[in-house]
């Protein structure tokens, strides 16, 4: 399930539209962010975590709003160990490897010890909102070493383009729980993997349509998408 679309966040509609308690009610695991683009969040185990840019992990009010936000009943149809190093590229390659079928929805869930983690989180916004890419223009970035943890997100296919992120969008967080984010890069040295195939697909819009009016769709928004995401 998701609310909202990618290009709509990167176009800058920020306002939430369904509260944390509601987006529960449709899964128990998923990535997304906050209202006015507060931070980043993890949904892990039914539990939801909000990371901002002091670095630190909060848990937010259930009745707190996102304006964008992907989950699902975790219920992994796969799992697999990972025995030697490989960084975010390689563990996307990994990941293919268990899950060939690129036109099919997965989430991902990966266990284990990092020797590096890279994330990033976004500050809270104010009207009139700028485009996503110019917020992560002043992004805050934080480095990891020699970090447990688990990375939460999903592979989406290239059919999704403009209403979700094409290929891979994951976030972090430790198993401590004290640090969190969205990936911008990492380095695995052993842990587990685990593929949860998707074969159901709901999107839910604002249900005020006029934060939508004004946005041209038919804009190709990609080059901004890659930029946000690295």
């Amino acid at each position: 399930m998701q609310t909202s679309t990618i290009d709509a966040l990167l176009a800058g509609v920020y306002d939430g539209s369904m509260s944390c308690r509601e987006l529960l009610g449709y899964g128990n695991f998923g990535i997304g962010t906050f209202d006015r683009l507060e931070g980043e969040m993890i949904i892990l185990d039914g539990t939801v975590y909000q990371v901002k840019t002091d670095g630190r992990v909060y848990t937010p009010e259930i009745d707190m709003m996102t304006p964008f936000a992907t989950v699902c009943a975790f219920q992994p149809d796969r799992a697999f160990p990972i025995t030697d190093r490989a960084d975010y590229k390689d563990l996307e390659s990994i990941i293919d490897n268990h899950a060939p079928n690129q036109n099919e929805f997965i989430a991902i869930k990966i266990s284990g010890s990092f020797s590096r983690m890279r994330v990033r989180s976004v500050p809270i916004q104010k009207k009139p909102y700028p485009p996503l890419v110019e917020v992560t223009e002043n992004q805050t970035v934080f480095e990891f070493k020699d970090i447990k943890g688990t990375i939460v997100g999903f592979r989406s296919p290239p059919f999704v383009k403009g209403v979700n992120v094409p290929g891979y969008h994951c976030h972090f967080i430790s198993d401590d729980l004290m640090q969190a984010g969205h990936i911008l890069d990492c380095e695995i040295i052993a842990g587990v993997g685990e593929v949860d195939s998707c074969n159901e697909f709901l999107l839910v819009l604002p249900g005020d349509s006029d934060s939508l009016e004004e946005i041209d769709f038919s804009r190709d928004r990609s080059g901004e998408l890659d930029r946000v995401e690295k």
